[in-house]
């Protein structure tokens, strides 16, 4: 068997993967508005909100990033008697394939970072949130909850960003019991003294961690492989795998064995969050039965695209199968995406200040009128998204002989078109469910078509986008085009 058809096979038995997440916890929320004047108080922008987005961070997106790869994930952790703390167990449970035991600290605030976003801009980072080491009671509550949790799972991991859980001898005492229950521990780490981490399986420094933790330069093949095998010879970790941002990863074990791997990221647009991506997709490929090195190939594929993607994103089981069966896949076939993922490149997009369009249709027999429509719905943004109408839809709106071409062959010849960057296939009968996830920033449709009549128009407006008409071409349908080759 080939290690992409093993990779392929590891993510078809997922959801048989019971994955432990032990770590520092937070809250990141994000508050979406617009900037249309600056207060009379001091020289500082309104922002008049709009909508507001709450998600897991910390440890949490490792959760995230386990539970979109389809294995069931559990966690432990720590966060404050506080509305942000409820928030987070709510999120943790709203899965099913999640459960969570957390202890709740009346003394300190969970973590929460808001992030404030005006004109596709973060405008403000606020930060609260209370550092320190466990307390002796709250360190044993921690034991006691992962040793419950000891008798399903196949591995655990540890995730440091710092804030305590993790702190004083916590580290040592959790890779002590997972040792002793034969499981694999795979750790995040945090700092510059890896000596707490003894007797874990793996730990995952970027370069820079690396370079601190040894004190060593890590600016080339050589010294990466160095600067590993010192962390391992001295603070008795099994194995490093070093993640290098662009230029890949390396493994490097206990055995001596070092594995480079260039990086399989067509574009770098955000690393925030990587490392957990890595982390969740080694646990996954650890837990049903991979090696060290195909577990490192499986998650510099995902890392590959999470980084393609904005913030502290997570990748998908169906991403990952896609790029692993595509892995040369060409431009146009990676144009077409599902609602969720479209929903995460839009939102990359907007931070990053362009524009993005959407226009739709069933696009059946691609015509010169077909072809003037998208010219024109390009021309009025940065990015043009295409909703295509699958073949049920087309059937119930158009009749039991069409669509002539199917739903795939027409989303292909639409994303080999320079002018479309996306396209998204929807099977309802309008575009307003795929309009509601994507909120794009200008809605374009026929001039046959009134803006009171356009689909979505209302909500597009709402959300402080506009609605384009475009001029039609005359002469040009693909009804008429079916019948006269009926009637030939």
């Amino acid at each position: 068997m080939t290690s992409r058809a093993r990779h392929i096979d590891t993510l078809t038995r997922a959801n048989t993967a019971e994955i432990l997440c032990v770590g520092d916890i937070m809250l990141d929320k994000f508050v979406y508005g617009s900037v249309d004047r600056i207060s009379p108080e001091a020289p500082i922008p309104v922002v008049r909100i709009t909508r507001e987005e709450s998600m897991l961070g910390g440890a949490g997106n490792v959760v995230r990033n386990l539970l979109s790869l389809g294995a069931n994930a559990k966690f432990c952790g720590l966060v404050g008697e506080d509305e942000a703390g409820r928030e987070v167990g709510g999120l943790l449970n709203e899965d099913d394939n999640c459960s969570a035991n957390l202890i709740l600290d009346p003394q300190r605030p969970t973590s929460l970072k808001t992030r404030y976003m005006a004109s596709n801009q973060q405008m403000l980072r606020a930060d609260l949130e209370q550092t320190g080491p466990l307390s002796e009671q709250q360190q044993q509550d921690l034991l006691l909850d992962v040793a419950e949790c000891l008798g399903t799972i196949k591995v655990m991991v540890l995730s440091d960003y710092g804030k305590g859980v993790l702190e004083g001898d916590s580290a040592e005492h959790l890779i002590a019991l997972a040792k002793k229950a034969d499981i694999p521990v795979i750790v995040d780490p945090k700092g510059m003294d890896y000596s707490k981490y003894r007797g874990a399986t793996l730990v995952t420094p970027n370069r820079k961690e690396l370079s601190e933790a040894s004190q060593m330069a890590c600016d080339s093949d050589a010294s990466i492989v160095a600067a590993a095998r010192y962390i391992i010879e001295t603070c008795g970790i099994d194995n490093v795998l070093a993640t290098r941002s662009q230029d890949g990863m390396t493994l490097v074990t206990k055995s001596g064995e070092v594995v480079h791997l260039p990086t399989e990221a067509r574009e770098v647009f955000d690393v925030s969050g990587a490392g957990d991506t890595v982390v969740a997709t080694m646990a996954l490929a650890l837990s049903l039965g991979q090696s060290l090195a195909d577990g490192a190939e499986l998650a510099n594929v995902a890392a590959g695209i999470v980084v393609a993607k904005t913030g502290t994103a997570s990748v998908y089981q169906d991403e990952l199968v896609n790029a692993l069966h595509h892995q040369d896949i060409n431009k146009a076939e990676a144009k077409i995406m599902e609602r969720q993922n479209a929903k995460e490149k839009v939102v990359h997009w907007q931070r990053q200040g362009l524009s993005v369009g959407f226009t739709n249709g069933c696009f059946d027999l691609l015509h010169p009128g077909h072809i003037s429509l998208i010219k024109q719905s390009a021309s009025q943004c940065d990015r043009l998204i295409v909703g295509l109408n699958s073949d049920a839809s087309v059937k119930r709106l158009k009749g039991e002989e069409r669509p002539v071409q199917t739903e795939m062959a027409r989303a292909t010849v639409l994303s080999s078109l320079a002018d479309v960057d996306m396209v998204v296939i929807f099977d309802e009968d309008t575009p307003m469910e795929t309009l509601s996830a994507l909120l794009p920033d200008v809605l374009i449709k026929g001039a046959d078509y009134t803006i009171d009549q356009v689909v979505g128009a209302e909500l597009i407006q709402q959300n402080g986008g506009r609605v384009f008409l475009a001029q039609l071409e005359d002469g040009f349908s693909t009804t008429n085009t079916v019948n006269k080759l009926k009637n030939n």
